[in-house]
């Protein structure tokens, strides 16, 4: 009975969707601190001038962004299955 009054937001994910979904968030910061790293960091040890350095780090930040909406939009339509 208990089981038949739970919303969908309740219901517990699997521990593989659980970690599935933390990777993906700590790759989104690994990207993101990636590409504020490239911006900001003068000795890099890439040779890239300021622009290029500008334009490699906010392409990082970027793709770390639409990783994160894909990862959003993946655990919505997950939850919504359910």
């Amino acid at each position: 009975m208990l089981s038949r009054n739970k919303s969908r937001n309740q219901t517990q994910k699997s521990p593989q969707q659980r970690f599935l979904f933390v990777f993906g968030l700590i790759f989104f910061l690994l990207y993101f601190a990636l590409g504020i790293m490239v911006i900001f960091w003068k000795q890099l040890p890439l040779q890239l001038t300021s622009t290029g350095r500008l334009a490699f780090g906010l392409l990082l930040i970027g793709y770390s962004f639409l990783r994160f909406i894909r990862l959003i939009q993946k655990n919505n339509r997950r939850g919504n299955e359910e």
